[in-house]
């Protein structure tokens, strides 16, 4: 480990602190079944498995990759006994078999032959900060996993629920890259290993890939990953981690959650888009002048107990261009829309606060195309009131 280097602290993602206030909250009976789990038989079952599916690697045939395990585990500060396997899987690879209390990892292909030492370092703190992670705070991000995990076993799984074990599956690997990094002392093993695993090469150029990913980084838009994020985003990832970069919480959720989407919603951004549409009307109907009766009405369709004194707390910003998808702009047209239509005295005025909405969060043009299309408004009613609504 290079001696500068101080050691970093792995800190939960603060993605799976969100999901399991959610569980707490929400699905409070899903929460605590993830906690009566017994494992004493499936750590029973993982040791017959491996004994049946695998090689299992002893210290005195392979005393590097015990020397690496033992280093890494201290390292990371895990303190357990860990066995080693060689899988008859052909493609480079590892993983871990999570069992409490012992440390059970899986290679496949030839990765211990094509690692140097301190990428092999990096290989096991990747696994290892697995075991760590599902280990911290009385297993709680086990048990968030467990939950999903079980949810998507059923065929009428919701998307939402998908979203969300996606979403959880990238942090966690993120965790992990962290990890390899700590356990190698550097990111450029971590690289390494993400390179090698990629390509099968034997040699590769970490700092040259890491030039690369960020060439890369604006081009593709958000991980479309479903297990792991793509290897240019955890290369970046990792980078900025280990710098420091205080810019990391925000480039996270650009690149992993992407904008808010109404089309892909997990289910902590359920509970943020039900807040956003609740100050949305609350905005919109405070930049009516006089709101009918007929207006609360059909507030309260959304909100039951939405009051004519709601303080209209949008904040514009959080449904602006780089906020939120256009579909999702579109829904917050359709709601302008459904309070303008409850009240038809009250049309013009309504529609007039929406425009001068829409073009505060960039929806001008969405909105033209809207009203043209879902209300068959004329082309000159539309420029009329989009330039009423610019003067204003």
């Amino acid at each position: 480990m290079t001696e500068q280097q101080p050691l970093r602290t792995l800190e939960p993602p603060t993605y799976y602190a969100n999901v399991i206030a959610w569980l707490r909250k929400e699905e409070p009976h899903a929460w605590d079944w993830s906690a009566a789990a017994t494992m004493g038989q499936q750590a029973s079952d993982v040791r017959d498995t491996m004994l049946r599916d695998t090689y299992r690697l002893e210290p005195a045939g392979h005393p590097d990759a015990f020397e690496a395990c033992r280093t890494a585990m201290e390292r990371l500060g895990i303190e357990a006994p860990c066995t080693l396997y060689q899988a008859n899987d052909g493609s480079m690879n590892a993983s871990l078999v999570y069992v409490p209390g012992e440390v059970h990892l899986v290679f496949f292909g030839p990765i211990l032959e094509k690692l140097s030492t301190d990428e092999l370092l990096a290989l096991m703190g990747h696994e290892l900060a697995h075991y760590l992670l599902w280990s911290m705070d009385e297993r709680e991000m086990y048990r968030a996993n467990r939950v999903f995990d079980h949810a998507l076993s059923y065929s009428d799984a919701k998307p939402a629920h998908r979203e969300t074990a996606r979403l959880l599956s990238l942090h966690t690997e993120l965790f992990a890259d962290r990890g390899a990094a700590v356990a190698a002392g550097a990111p450029g093993p971590a690289v390494a290993v993400l390179i090698k695993v990629m390509t099968g090469l034997t040699q590769v150029d970490p700092e040259a890939y890491l030039r690369q990913a960020e060439e890369v980084e604006g081009l593709a838009g958000k991980s479309r990953g479903i297990s792991h994020p793509e290897i240019h985003l955890r290369a970046r990832a990792l980078k900025l981690w280990w710098d420091d970069d205080p810019d990391l919480p925000q480039w996270l959720k650009k690149n992993l959650h992407g904008p808010l989407s109404i089309e892909t919603l997990d289910l902590p951004g359920q509970g943020r888009l039900t807040g956003m549409t609740r100050t949305f009307l609350a905005r919109l109907a405070g930049e009516v002048g006089e709101v009918s009766e007929e207006i609360i009405s059909s507030l309260r369709t959304f909100f039951p107990d939405f009051g004519e004194a709601e303080e209209p707390r949008l904040d514009v910003a959080d449904i602006g261009v780089e906020r939120i998808d256009d579909p999702t702009r579109d829904y917050f047209i359709a709601l302008m829309f459904d309070v303008a239509m409850a009240d038809t005295d009250s049309t013009d005025e309504v529609m007039l606060a929406g425009a001068r909405l829409a073009s505060e969060f960039g929806a001008t043009e969405r909105l033209r195309e809207a009203l043209r299309r879902d209300l068959k408004w004329s082309k000159a009613r539309i420029d009329k009131l989009i330039k009423k609504a610019a003067a204003e």
